[in-house]
């Protein structure tokens, strides 16, 4: 037990340190406190006291403090190495000319390169030594996708090194309420920059292999390029890729969708069930083989035991796949789960599931301290923990079991898989909820013919394809590999398409408090307990609070802002007691990828709202209408207002996408402008702008003559009220304050993201807000906010912030006041803005 809590200990220090805002600066004294306390351990233990003891307790007690401080100060120093090894302010969106060695398998599109390298040298001081480079053609796709011939790469290869040019910048991302954290997910992975190239790059050597991970990658593009050509114009290529190599880029985003709805996207990966398979398949055909060997008339199974061996076979199989499926979190896991397990049966040594998963969880994190940031680590282990848990009590037959048919058999393989596979999808059900904000409740049908599908033929197909591609002269056996393997595949995927285009396929789970999710992990422990624990059968009850949450309504009157952080772009959610509006839906950054699926959906899902009441879209510029068509497939609209005909908008958008189906319309669509209002809650909205009586839609291709049409919308709660103004200018600002229409307010939308040609003095001094907050980009190329606004507004005595330095603001109007927050600063980690 003592054993078990030691290395339970090492996985709290780990995650202890991954939520600090800032990283101690004495590491060096708590290397000397951890030593003290480990020899004092030592010397108390040479006493012969009972463990129950008091002084045998304080000696376990030492054992396990020592265990935490000495991660603590192994991940913090792991940590401080990564922060130093940072891009040097001075060359922040700056050139830099670099020598680098491609480190890992090249991410490609029609228009792009995207890889991870390691920096040999630089003409400058303050390059660090990861860097991931975007290589991008030399004309742009367009948001709505390549236009073209496809561009012309060379062919960029692991262990290639290359001279390049690179305007480097320092890792940023979005920083929402319950948003992916961008900056630390590359930050776990090593990356302390990122560079786009500038120029034509030079090749200067092609193969440096100075690592057994740049061979291992090396391998993986070769095995890529290999099975390529016989996977040509197939629908799924990408998966038999995924499922091969590792390579989930080459996966469809339509077909991500499918899988996430059904919940498979575990097997279309490469996870630890894989890698388990692949490894008894090594290990079964090594002890065949190894019964049948002899060495000068006397069998080897008599020189070395063929158990032994088929375990050896099995853990070198199993290490080949991992480094060929790029030693993610779950393959780590599942090899060092093996090799304990193999190390443990060649000593004859018992050791328990408990002890097997601790073991393996802390060795995972001496090596990797930032694993436990990945969803992966969580997801896996627990996975695990469901399948030892339900079969402990395997082996022991309580009862004469009578002989079955094969028919009984296959019956009873179905169910007893079918039982696993619910059991692992209700036990996972608080993880998912808290990483992703939805559950599949089809996954628990899908799977249960998914797994023998994928799981058994088709990834040993995938598997044989990709090295029967790297032997000449095995063409024909590749094409029948690949047509079995594919084949297998669309067997089982009109049903998975069906599963998920069923309206209850997923459900939406918000984002509880921590005290309801704890109370949920404190109940799938208790259920994973051996039978006989008081109340184990009614644990999974524990769960439901922090499923069915809902946030508390907001009383009446008041009001809850959130300009959400989405770069260039406007996207405001304004909710009040019980109906949600939203203000603009960001931008499109590429005919896959919009501000409204990567923000605005998850965080409308995040918060438990599941419609909105009224969207208004300000204007047609797409970085305020980009995400629309996103927004309209995922969340019922009740009425939109908007600035140009919303509805031929979308037509001529599915026409540049390609795609013949529309979105679902709001249920009704209006102009908005000037003397239209409505109220709820509690809450008056009004739109000042723009005037009534305009014949026709603005010209769509003017950009003037969209940004001077804006919608332009009041928030009046009961305590304090609020002006969005979208794009609109200094001329149409200064008209609104001469016709009366502009009234002083607490909190403004800085116009056209703070541009110099917005904030006009007259507007500035007739609003005279207390807070003036301006969406845009870092490092946007428009140099938003400009200087000159930020100057009006703040000689006026407005606060003013941009969620480019701050992240998402957070606005709350009470009757105690105006409440405001920067992301940044609620949820703040050591990475962050290094």
């Amino acid at each position: 037990m003592l054993g078990r809590t030691c290395m339970l200990a090492t996985v709290l220090a780990a995650a202890c340190v991954q939520r600090l805002p800032e990283l101690p600066q004495n590491g060096g004294v708590w290397v000397g406190v951890v030593a003290l306390l480990i020899l004092a351990a030592g010397f108390w233990r040479a006493g012969v006291w009972s463990a129950y003891s008091a002084m045998g307790l304080a000696w376990r007690t030492l054992c396990v403090l020592a265990c935490f401080l000495l991660m603590s100060v192994w991940a913090v120093e792991r940590a401080q190495a990564r922060l130093d090894d940072a891009l040097g302010m001075q060359n922040d969106d700056k050139v830099s000319r670099v020598v680098l060695r491609v480190a890992q398998l090249v991410q490609e599109s029609p228009d792009s390169r995207r890889f991870v390298a390691d920096v040999l040298s630089s003409r400058v001081e303050g390059v660090p030594g990861r860097v991931e480079v975007a290589w991008h053609g030399p004309q742009f796709a367009g948001p709505y996708g390549h236009r073209g011939a496809p561009v012309s790469f060379p062919e960029i290869v692991p262990g290639q090194v290359w001279r390049m040019a690179l305007n480097l910048r320092r890792v940023s991302g979005a920083h929402n309420p319950h948003g992916f954290d961008y900056e630390g997910h590359q930050f776990a992975r090593g990356i302390r920059a990122q560079g786009s190239v500038r120029g034509t790059p030079e090749l200067l050597e092609d193969a440096d292999i100075n690592s057994l991970s740049t061979l291992a990658e090396r391998l993986r593009h070769r095995v890529r390029e290999a099975m390529r050509p016989y996977l040509l114009d197939q629908a799924y290529a990408g998966v038999l890729l995924a499922l091969t190599i590792g390579d989930q880029a080459s996966i469809p985003s339509e077909q991500w969708e499918v899988f996430n709805r059904s919940g498979l996207t575990h097997l279309v990966s490469i996870s630890g069930s894989h890698i388990t398979m692949i490894a008894a398949l090594g290990g079964w055909l090594m002890n065949a083989i190894w019964r049948r060997l002899s060495w000068r008339g006397r069998p080897m199974a008599e020189r070395l035991p063929a158990q032994i061996v088929a375990c050896l076979a099995a853990l070198a199989v199993a290490w080949v796949y991992c480094l060929l499926a790029g030693w993610g979190v779950p393959a780590r896991r599942t090899f060092l789960m093996l090799s304990v397990l193999a190390v443990a049966y060649a000593v004859r040594l018992p050791i328990s599931a408990s002890r097997l998963l601790s073991l393996a969880a802390m060795l995972v994190l001496v090596l990797d301290p930032w694993a436990l940031m990945a969803s992966g680590f969580w997801l896996s282990f627990g996975a695990v923990a469901v399948l030892f848990s339900l079969g402990s009590g395997a082996g022991q037959a309580l009862a004469a079991t009578p002989k079955r048919s094969k028919r009984q058999s296959l019956w009873n393989y179905l169910r007893q898989a079918a039982y696993l596979q619910l059991a692992i999808s209700l036990a996972l059900l608080p993880l998912l909820a808290l990483w992703f904000n939805q559950l599949s409740l089809a996954s628990p049908l899908a799977n249960a013919y998914a797994i023998p599908l994928i799981g058994v033929g088709v990834t040993p197909l995938a598997l044989l394809l990709g090295f029967a591609a790297l032997v000449p002269g095995l063409d024909s056996l590749c094409m029948v590999l690949a047509w079995a393997a594919h084949g297998l595949l669309e067997l089982c995927m009109p049903l998975t398409n069906a599963l998920a285009a069923l309206p209850w396929a997923v459900v939406d789970a918000a984002s509880a408090p921590w005290g309801w999710m704890a109370l949920a992990l404190a109940g799938l422990a208790l259920a994973l307990m051996p039978r006989g624990w008081p109340l184990r059968p009614l644990a999974w009850l524990a769960m439901l609070p922090a499923l069915c949450w809902r946030p508390t309504p907001l009383p009446e009157g008041e009001w809850r802002m959130t300009a959400l952080d989405i770069g260039q772009g406007g996207a405001w959610v304004v909710q009040t007691a019980r109906h949600t509006l939203l203000f603009d839906v960001g931008a499109r950054h590429s005919a896959t990828s919009d501000a409204g699926s990567r923000v605005v959906v998850p965080h409308l899902r995040a918060e438990g709202i599941s419609a909105v009441s009224e969207l208004i879209v300000s204007h047609a510029d797409l970085d305020h209408v980009g995400g629309v068509r996103s927004l309209l497939d995922s969340v019922p609209v009740q009425r939109s207002f908007t600035s140009f005909d919303l509805a031929a908008f979308l037509r001529k958008e599915a026409r540049q996408l390609g795609e013949q189906a529309l979105p679902t319309f709001p249920h009704a669509m209006e102009r908005c402008e000037q003397g239209r209002s409505w109220q709820v809650d509690g809450v008056h909205f009004d739109f000042i702008w723009p005037l009534a009586g305009a014949a026709g839609w603005p010209d769509a291709r003017d950009t003037k003559a969209r940004n001077a049409n804006s919608c332009v919308l009041r928030v009046r709660g009961a305590y304090h009220s609020a002006l969005l103004p979208g794009d609109v200018g200094a001329p149409q600002e200064t008209r609104m304050v001469a016709l009366g229409l502009v009234p002083p307010v607490d909190v403004m939308m800085a116009g056209h993201h703070g541009s110099r040609h917005s904030s006009a003095a007259a507007w500035v001094a007739a609003s005279s807000p207390a807070l003036v907050v301006a969406q845009a980009g870092r490092w946007n190329r428009y140099g938003h906010p400009h200087p000159d606004a930020i100057g009006r507004w703040r000689r006026q005595g407005s606060e003013f912030v941009s969620t480019s330095e701050q992240g998402a603001i957070i606005m709350h109007s009470t009757a105690q006041g105006l409440r405001w927050a920067g992301q940044k600063s609620l949820r703040r980690r050591y990475w962050h803005g290094a």
